[in-house]
């Protein structure tokens, strides 16, 4: 019979410890240890991948540069999320709240891939007829995809030999199990294992992998944090369930940048793109209202306009309250301190409240004048011009620093028709302005009042 081992292993990090404890000494996590029980095996565990590979030792003048390109999905959203397309041999996890739509986007994306390629949606979840009942409700023809269900690790790879395609989806990875592995599926030695065969079985077959993670209550991927770092993209499909827009967006990408953002709007046939999110967010706010402003932000290459919402009210308590959401909250706790100390406004018995509308997350420092005018027009509750367009980064003496690439902002601004764009003063010069739109530059946060509030 074979030997018995507990262990107790941390769910964030992966730690072991020989005995429980509530505090992980490594990640600081609490209420994270659970009992792993280990069975001494009789041999060594063996990968199940070939180790063997042609590759040798060489300088890197020497290495010949080969141009791989990249394979487009037909999703413009998703391909500008990847970089422009998908990498092959490339490994990318995607992460999202349950319900989100994760296993929907896949399957849109691998009916498409499958016209051309093939492609292997391998669900762990759901039986092949669920998965076809699934696909019978999307627009797009899904017939070509080849669709097997199985958790078996193993016989994943077995298949994957066989079959030989070109893309691989796994669904999800937290009911993928590792025969030799003797903790249960979706622990983190589970996860761990699985995902570093993956990895090894997309290099050296030179398959490109989509990984669907679940993730906890806190919006992380279930797992060890090590999961993050082997893959080589990590995304997140964010969004309300009450709501039908869902928000693609990169936290990790080695092919491409990691501020773009692709949004989609969830309907009975599937997920379809939005090309021009500026118009969807700013299509129910109500203009010449106080507190309400318009920020041309950045996010990866695109520009985006959003709207920006401020509530300031008398508070009756000693401490007023500060709440943000979509800013930073220090950020907002700095800039109604330059308010106060070089504008004299009395915000100290004030509670104040910025909402950025849409969900959309603004972390930027263009983002600051916008933020700085829409505090004062609910604090004086006089409203600001409804085409008028802030953009700027304020600094702690009242200063309206320059930001970059305001030419494409200023574009978008005019493209959706506001009239004035209200930008720092060392950002004038070197670009032609677009027609029908006033640029105006200021060098501080007065300047900037006295134009909104004239």
């Amino acid at each position: 019979m074979a030997k018995t081992k507990s262990t107790f292993e941390c769910m964030a990090c992966g730690y072991q410890s020989p005995k429980w404890m509530g505090k992980c000494p490594n990640c600081s996590s609490w209420n994270q240890m659970e009992e792993v029980i280990e069975y001494k095996a009789k041999g060594p565990k063996t990968a199940i991948t070939e180790s063997s590979s042609t590759e040798r030792v060489e300088k890197l003048k020497n290495i010949t540069k080969e141009s791989t390109p990249r394979s487009t999905t037909y999703i413009r959203e998703f391909d500008r999320v990847l970089g422009g397309g998908i990498v092959p041999g490339s490994l990318i996890l995607i992460g999202g709240d349950p319900g989100i739509g994760k296993s929907t986007l896949l399957l849109q994306v691998c009916a498409l891939l499958s016209k051309e390629n093939a492609v292997l949606y391998i669900s762990g979840e759901e039986s092949v007829r669920q998965t076809k009942l699934r696909a019978d409700r999307l627009n797009e023809d899904a017939g070509e995809l080849s669709v097997y269900a199985e958790t078996n690790l193993q016989i994943i790879h077995e298949t994957v030999k066989k079959t030989n395609p070109k893309f691989l989806v796994i669904d999800s990875i937290q009911t993928i199990f590792h025969p030799e592995v003797t903790s249960a599926p979706g622990s983190v030695s589970q996860v761990r294992e699985c995902t570093q065969e993956l990895m090894r079985m997309a290099k050296n077959m030179n398959i490109a992998t989509f990984i669907v993670g679940h993730v906890t209550k806190e919006g992380q991927i279930a797992g060890p944090r090590l999961l993050e770092h082997m893959v080589d993209t990590v995304l997140y499909f964010e969004g309300d369930t009450h709501h039908s827009y869902r928000i693609l967006r990169a936290v990790k990408n080695r092919f491409g940048s990691t501020n773009e953002m692709g949004i989609f709007e969830m309907r009975n046939t599937g997920l379809n793109e939005v090309l021009n999110p500026s118009e969807m967010f700013l299509e129910e706010r109500t203009k010449n209202v106080a507190g309400s402003t318009i920020v041309a932000t950045m996010e990866g290459t695109r520009p985006l306009l959003v709207e920006v919402q401020a509530l300031v009210t008398p508070t009756t308590f000693h401490n007023p309250r500060r709440m943000a959401t979509g800013v930073d909250h220090n950020r907002l706790s700095l800039l109604m301190a330059v308010l106060e100390k070089k504008q004299g406004l009395l915000l100290q018995q004030q509670d104040a409240y910025i909402k950025v509308a849409g969900g959309v997350k603004l972390d930027e420092p263009a983002v600051d004048l916008s933020v700085i005018v829409s505090i004062a027009s609910s604090f004086n509750d006089k409203a600001t011009r409804g085409d008028d367009c802030f953009i700027g980064e304020v600094g702690l003496t009242g200063e309206v620093r320059r930001v970059a690439r305001i030419e494409q902002r200023v574009q978008e601004a005019a493209k959706l028709g506001f009239k004035r764009a209200i930008i720092p003063k060392n950002n004038i010069g070197g670009w032609d302005f677009p027609e029908g739109i006033e640029v105006i530059g200021i060098a501080n946060i007065s300047e900037a009042l006295r134009l909104a509030f004239n």
